[in-house]
């Protein structure tokens, strides 16, 4: 009797259309490029390809380019506001997802033109609208940031 190895669970991966239908960010606020390892209710690793382009690096540092930590913490974000999105399949055009709370927020690693910025988001409460995440963002095998955040849906005003 030969032993078979049980399947792997397939990945799901989001690509830049799904997160315009999904989350209302657009250029220059929008940080996630993709996604992937999506897992409903619990987990997604958002990706964002960091170029010499953001417009962050005129003045952030002109010599020294490096991407800010509240940008990469807003990347951090997005990328939970997706998973929120496409698990509760909220509907973009008559809800927003706000951030509630930000904690335990660190930095670590710079994050500079080239990098690839990958953002791994995981539920750690969830209920109804309201969703409570732990998240960091690395750069290879570098924690350039984490930190614990709360977001919730609401109406959108008219």
């Amino acid at each position: 009797m030969s032993h078979i190895e049980p399947q792997a669970e397939p990945s799901i991966s989001i690509d830049i259309n799904e997160i315009f239908r999904r989350i209302p960010h657009r250029y220059p606020f929008l940080l996630v490029d993709r996604a992937e390892d999506y897992v409903p209710h619990k987990s997604i690793v958002g990706i964002k390809c960091v170029t010499f382009n953001e417009p962050f690096f005129q003045g952030h540092f002109p010599n020294n380019p490096v991407m800010p930590g509240v940008l990469i913490v807003e990347a951090i974000a997005q990328s939970g506001a997706l998973l929120m999105s496409k698990t509760l399949d909220a509907d973009v055009t008559g809800k927003t997802i706000l951030f509630m709370s930000l904690d335990n927020t660190r930095f670590r690693h710079p994050v500079r033109p080239g990098d690839v910025l990958r953002m791994e988001v995981e539920v750690v409460r969830a209920r109804s609208t309201l969703f409570k995440f732990r998240g960091r963002a690395l750069v290879g095998d570098k924690v350039a940031a984490e930190c614990e955040f709360a977001a919730m849906v609401v109406e959108t005003p008219e």
